[in-house]
């Protein structure tokens, strides 16, 4: 990665990420690595969005009662993306039909010049967990990023401009069945943490239903 990139990349970290990603954080639940933090009351709110899937318009409110795994990321991904969603497949598939029922996995495209609903949704049937790909437009992925503490930026390759690679942040983020964004988990996650952090939501009683 060269001087530029490096400086674009804290640039919008400063941006968008300074109010989440330098707050303390406590323990979720013990762990060797720590992965899992819960969210500050300092930090980005998350909230509710719209984007499009293959099979239409698809918005976080849509899962009302639901734990949802929230995943930003790309298809064209080398290696971080493909390995956090296998993680998260293979917690998922773990669970009982009952418990995946209460479970909602989302990928997020940051790359939509590349990634088509239909090639979304393509590669994300592949982990077989009922993943469900979604983007939109530029604008509209920024807003979600900014609220959801999310840093991305395009990185140009000079031999092919085709072939761009997109650096991004690597965290899962758990918006529990309110709606409300409580937990981050970083990449690397094991499976197990994972659906320790599934059924810890599962089994959380919501004070309000989601608006």
């Amino acid at each position: 990665m060269n001087a530029k990139v490096i400086i674009l990349v804290i640039s919008l970290g400063i941006l968008l990420g300074s109010l989440w990603l330098f707050q303390p954080f406590s323990p979720l639940f013990c762990s060797a690595d720590n992965n899992a933090k819960l969210i500050d009351s300092d930090a980005p709110k998350g909230g509710d969005f719209s984007l499009n899937s293959e099979q239409g318009p698809v918005k976080l409110s849509d899962f009302k009662d639901q734990v949802v795994m929230l995943y930003f990321g790309y298809t064209f991904c080398p290696d971080v993306c493909p390995t956090n969603l296998s993680s998260l497949a293979s917690a998922y598939q773990t669970l009982t039909d009952e418990q995946k029922q209460q479970v909602q996995i989302l990928f997020i495209s940051v790359d939509p010049e590349r990634d088509s609903v239909k090639r979304l949704q393509e590669y994300v049937d592949y982990f077989d967990a009922d993943i469900i790909g979604i983007t939109g437009k530029n604008d509209d992925l920024q807003k979600i990023a900014l609220n959801y503490g999310v840093v991305y930026a395009k990185v140009a390759n000079p031999e092919n401009p085709q072939r761009y690679s997109v650096d991004h942040s690597a965290f899962t983020y758990l918006i529990d069945k309110q709606g409300k964004l409580s937990h981050q988990l970083a990449h690397a996650t094991p499976p197990a943490e994972f659906k320790q952090a599934m059924l810890d939501a599962i089994n959380t009683t919501p004070n309000t239903p989601i608006d």
